[in-house]
C-alpha cells in the first residue's frame, strides 16, 4: 500500500500511525499538543520513536464531544499539516468525516483520510479522497449498538463503505478497514471486535486496529486514562496476531518496542 510517497509492506508489517491531537479536549491527551511548538515537537518525538503515519485531528470524538464547524476544525488542523509536511518526511493522515475539511487538509499536504464514520457521514469525503487520489481509512460506526449477528453485521457494514468509497473512485490498493473499536459498540461487542478482527481480512484490504487508551482497556483494568498503556500493548500484540497491518496509538515508543519484539518471536 503506498500512502503519500511512502510504501507500507502491509502483508508482512506492522507499522504505528501515532496519534496527534491538536484540541483542546480530547478524551487523553487534550490541550497538550493544541499550539504549534508543541504539536510539532510531539510529531518529531513520535517520529522518532517509530511511527510510520502521524494522524492529525482537530476534534475530539470521545463520547459527548462537542461538535466542531467546518472553519474552526481547518484552522485547527491545516496549519499543522503544512508544518509537520514542511518538517519531516513521513504521511500525514487527517482524522475527520466532514468533506470541507477533508478537502482543506488534503490541500495542506495530508496523505491519507481517517474516517470515523466509514464515509457514511459525509459523501464529500470520498469524492476528495479520490480527487486528490490519497488513501483512506475506513472505519465502522453505528449511531447504536444494536446488530443483528454483531461480527457479521460490521463485515456488512464495511462493505458498505467499501462501495463507496469505490463509487466515488478510491482505488483499492488506497483503502484501509478499521473495527471501530470505540464507537457503536457495547464494552462486549468491542472485546469481540478486539479478538476477532481478522474478520475482515477477507474482504481484502490492510486492518488497522485503534485501541489505544480507549474506554474498553479502563473498563477491563479499572484504570483511568493515564495508566492504559500497558492494556494497550495487550491489544496491539493481539492485533498483529489476528494480521493487522497498522495501529493507531498514543504511546510510540512503548508499542513499536513490543511490535519488534513480537515481530522477532514470530520469526524465530
Amino acid at each position: 500500500m503506498k500512502i503519500g510517497n511512502h510504501e507500507f509492506d502491509t502483508a508482512n508489517e506492522t507499522y504505528i500511525m501515532g496519534i496527534l491531537n491538536v484540541t483542546p479536549d480530547s478524551f487523553s491527551d487534550g490541550g497538550r499538543f493544541n499550539h504549534m511548538d508543541e504539536a510539532l515537537r510531539h510529531a518529531e518525538e513520535m517520529i522518532a520513536d517509530g511511527a510510520a503515519i502521524v494522524d492529525i485531528g482537530g476534534e475530539s470524538t470521545r463520547p459527548g464531544y462537542t461538535v466542531l464547524s467546518d472553519e474552526e476544525e481547518i484552522a485547527r488542523v491545516t496549519p499543522v499539516i503544512e508544518a509537520v509536511k514542511s518538517r519531516f518526511d513521513i504521511p500525514v493522515s487527517i482524522d475527520t468525516y466532514k468533506g470541507n475539511v477533508a478537502e482543506a487538509a488534503l490541500q495542506a499536504g495530508a496523505d491519507l483520510v481517517n474516517d470515523i464514520w466509514g464515509f457514511k457521514f459525509d459523501c464529500k469525503v470520498a469524492e476528495m479522497t479520490a480527487k486528490y487520489q490519497a488513501a483512506c481509512c475506513l472505519m465502522h460506526n453505528r449511531k447504536e449498538a444494536v446488530y443483528d449477528n454483531f461480527l457479521q453485521d460490521m463485515v456488512k457494514d464495511m462493505e458498505e463503505s467499501i462501495a463507496i468509497a469505490r463509487k466515488a473512485g478510491v482505488a483499492d490498493d488506497k483503502i484501509m478497514l478499521d473495527p471501530g473499536v470505540g464507537f457503536g459498540k457495547t464494552y462486549e461487542m468491542n472485546l469481540e471486535a478486539i479478538n476477532h478482527v481478522d474478520v475482515l481480512l477477507p474482504l481484502g484490504f490492510p486492518v488497522l486496529l485503534g485501541t489505544s487508551r480507549k474506554s474498553v482497556i479502563g473498563n477491563t483494568l479499572n484504570l483511568p486514562v493515564d495508566q492504559r498503556v500497558e492494556g494497550t500493548l495487550s491489544t496491539t500484540v493481539i492485533g498483529m496476531l489476528r494480521g493487522c497491518a497498522f495501529v493507531r496509538v498514543h504511546d510510540v515508543k512503548e508499542n513499536k518496542r513490543i511490535i519488534d519484539m513480537t515481530k522477532a518471536i514470530l520469526n524465530a
